[in-house]
Protein backbone atom coordinates (compact mmCIF):
# COMPACT_ATOMS: atom_id res chain seq x y z
CA UNK A 1 0.00 0.00 0.00
CA UNK A 2 1.38 3.52 -0.56
CA UNK A 3 2.43 5.62 1.97
CA UNK A 4 0.19 8.69 1.59
CA UNK A 5 -3.03 6.40 1.13
CA UNK A 6 -2.30 4.80 4.03
CA UNK A 7 -2.01 8.22 5.75
CA UNK A 8 -5.09 8.85 4.42
CA UNK A 9 -6.86 6.00 5.59
CA UNK A 10 -5.17 6.97 8.95
CA UNK A 11 -6.52 10.31 9.22
CA UNK A 12 -9.95 9.08 8.33
CA UNK A 13 -10.17 6.78 10.33
CA UNK A 14 -8.47 8.99 13.13
CA UNK A 15 -11.20 11.92 12.14
CA UNK A 16 -14.12 9.54 12.66
CA UNK A 17 -13.72 7.86 15.89
CA UNK A 18 -12.95 11.44 17.36
CA UNK A 19 -15.86 12.62 15.65
CA UNK A 20 -17.26 9.55 18.05
CA UNK A 21 -16.13 10.28 20.86
CA UNK A 22 -16.95 13.84 20.73
CA UNK A 23 -21.54 12.43 19.74
CA UNK A 24 -21.01 10.03 23.06
CA UNK A 25 -19.05 12.94 25.39
CA UNK A 26 -21.65 15.39 23.98
CA UNK A 27 -25.13 13.58 24.77
CA UNK A 28 -23.49 12.27 28.25
CA UNK A 29 -23.15 16.11 29.31
CA UNK A 30 -26.18 16.76 27.75
CA UNK A 31 -27.45 14.10 30.15
CA UNK A 32 -25.86 15.06 32.71
CA UNK A 33 -26.92 19.09 32.64
CA UNK A 34 -30.40 17.91 32.13
CA UNK A 35 -30.69 15.75 35.53
CA UNK A 36 -28.87 18.84 36.82
CA UNK A 37 -31.39 21.02 35.49
CA UNK A 38 -34.64 18.74 37.07
CA UNK A 39 -32.77 18.50 40.68
CA UNK A 40 -32.82 22.01 40.43
CA UNK A 41 -36.39 22.84 39.73
CA UNK A 42 -37.19 20.37 42.20
CA UNK A 43 -35.10 21.49 44.99
CA UNK A 44 -36.65 24.78 43.99
CA UNK A 45 -40.40 23.05 43.96
CA UNK A 46 -39.63 21.37 47.61
CA UNK A 47 -38.22 24.44 49.19
CA UNK A 48 -41.20 26.66 47.95
CA UNK A 49 -43.21 23.85 49.47
CA UNK A 50 -41.44 23.55 52.67
CA UNK A 51 -41.52 27.94 52.96
CA UNK A 52 -44.94 27.49 52.25
CA UNK A 53 -45.73 25.42 54.97
CA UNK A 54 -43.64 26.72 57.26
CA UNK A 55 -45.51 30.03 57.13
CA UNK A 56 -48.83 28.33 57.47
CA UNK A 57 -47.93 26.97 60.40
CA UNK A 58 -46.37 30.25 62.21
CA UNK A 59 -50.02 31.52 61.19
CA UNK A 60 -51.49 28.43 62.46
CA UNK A 61 -49.49 28.60 65.88
CA UNK A 62 -50.79 32.46 66.35
CA UNK A 63 -54.54 31.35 65.41
CA UNK A 64 -54.15 28.83 68.34
CA UNK A 65 -52.43 31.26 70.79
CA UNK A 66 -55.02 33.48 70.32
CA UNK A 67 -57.46 30.94 71.69
CA UNK A 68 -55.53 30.13 74.54
CA UNK A 69 -57.15 32.75 77.11
CA UNK A 70 -60.50 32.15 78.11
CA UNK A 71 -62.02 35.25 76.69
CA UNK A 72 -60.26 35.53 73.04
CA UNK A 73 -60.00 38.85 71.28
CA UNK A 74 -62.27 37.67 68.42
CA UNK A 75 -61.36 40.21 66.36
CA UNK A 76 -57.47 39.43 66.82
CA UNK A 77 -58.56 35.59 65.79
CA UNK A 78 -60.67 36.54 63.17
CA UNK A 79 -57.59 38.07 61.68
CA UNK A 80 -55.38 35.60 62.66
CA UNK A 81 -57.62 32.57 60.80
CA UNK A 82 -57.89 35.10 57.51
CA UNK A 83 -53.79 35.19 57.63
CA UNK A 84 -53.91 31.58 58.22
CA UNK A 85 -56.54 30.85 55.29
CA UNK A 86 -54.29 32.98 53.06
CA UNK A 87 -51.20 31.01 53.78
CA UNK A 88 -53.25 27.82 53.27
CA UNK A 89 -53.77 28.67 49.95
CA UNK A 90 -50.11 29.25 49.29
CA UNK A 91 -49.40 26.21 50.52
CA UNK A 92 -52.22 24.34 47.83
CA UNK A 93 -50.30 25.98 45.24
CA UNK A 94 -47.09 24.77 46.26
CA UNK A 95 -48.31 21.42 46.37
CA UNK A 96 -49.26 22.05 42.67
CA UNK A 97 -45.70 22.45 41.71
CA UNK A 98 -44.49 19.61 43.65
CA UNK A 99 -47.12 17.00 42.32
CA UNK A 100 -46.04 18.49 39.00
CA UNK A 101 -42.43 17.69 39.44
CA UNK A 102 -42.83 14.66 41.14
CA UNK A 103 -42.06 11.68 41.75
CA UNK A 104 -44.73 9.71 42.76
CA UNK A 105 -42.99 8.90 45.94
CA UNK A 106 -43.64 12.47 47.12
CA UNK A 107 -46.89 12.47 46.25
CA UNK A 108 -47.62 10.26 48.55
CA UNK A 109 -45.23 12.43 50.84
CA UNK A 110 -47.35 15.55 50.22
CA UNK A 111 -51.06 13.63 50.55
CA UNK A 112 -49.80 12.71 54.04
CA UNK A 113 -49.20 16.42 55.04
CA UNK A 114 -51.74 17.15 53.54
CA UNK A 115 -54.04 15.00 55.90
CA UNK A 116 -52.14 15.72 58.94
CA UNK A 117 -52.78 19.55 58.12
CA UNK A 118 -56.45 19.07 57.17
CA UNK A 119 -57.02 17.06 60.87
CA UNK A 120 -55.55 20.02 62.50
CA UNK A 121 -57.41 22.76 60.52
CA UNK A 122 -61.11 20.58 61.65
CA UNK A 123 -59.80 20.84 65.19
CA UNK A 124 -58.82 24.77 64.98
CA UNK A 125 -62.01 25.69 63.01
CA UNK A 126 -64.02 24.31 66.20
CA UNK A 127 -62.41 26.13 68.25
CA UNK A 128 -62.43 29.26 66.91
CA UNK A 129 -66.58 28.31 66.33
CA UNK A 130 -66.78 27.28 70.32
CA UNK A 131 -64.96 30.70 71.13
CA UNK A 132 -66.96 32.93 68.75
CA UNK A 133 -69.86 30.94 70.72
CA UNK A 134 -68.26 31.25 74.49
CA UNK A 135 -68.39 27.64 74.44
CA UNK A 136 -65.36 26.72 76.36
CA UNK A 137 -66.45 22.79 77.38
CA UNK A 138 -63.98 21.48 74.83
CA UNK A 139 -61.33 23.82 74.97
CA UNK A 140 -58.94 21.54 77.19
CA UNK A 141 -59.60 18.30 75.14
CA UNK A 142 -59.72 20.47 71.82
CA UNK A 143 -55.85 21.71 72.82
CA UNK A 144 -54.59 18.78 73.90
CA UNK A 145 -56.13 17.21 70.70
CA UNK A 146 -54.56 20.39 68.78
CA UNK A 147 -51.04 19.31 70.36
CA UNK A 148 -51.41 15.90 69.23
CA UNK A 149 -52.22 16.58 65.54
CA UNK A 150 -49.50 19.19 65.56
CA UNK A 151 -47.48 17.05 66.53
CA UNK A 152 -48.41 14.10 63.94
CA UNK A 153 -48.10 16.91 61.61
CA UNK A 154 -44.73 18.06 62.16
CA UNK A 155 -43.68 13.94 61.55
CA UNK A 156 -45.54 14.30 58.17
CA UNK A 157 -43.59 17.34 57.36
CA UNK A 158 -39.99 15.38 58.64
CA UNK A 159 -41.26 12.53 55.92
CA UNK A 160 -41.80 14.80 53.30
CA UNK A 161 -38.66 16.86 53.69
CA UNK A 162 -36.26 13.22 53.78
CA UNK A 163 -38.45 11.73 51.02
CA UNK A 164 -37.50 15.32 49.07
CA UNK A 165 -34.20 14.51 50.24
CA UNK A 166 -34.05 11.67 48.58
CA UNK A 167 -35.04 12.19 45.36
CA UNK A 168 -32.86 15.15 45.31
CA UNK A 169 -29.69 13.43 45.78
CA UNK A 170 -30.37 11.07 43.18
CA UNK A 171 -28.46 11.59 39.99
CA UNK A 172 -31.77 9.48 37.85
Amino acid sequence: MDSGLAALLGAAVGSATTLGAAVVNGRAQARSQHAHWSRQHRRDAYAGYLSALHDRDIAMDAVLDALRPDGPDLPDVDEKTGRFIALAREVHRATEVVLLEGPASLAKATERVAHASADLSHIMRRMVENARAGDTTDKTEDTALAAERERILYQAVKDFRLAARNVIGNTS
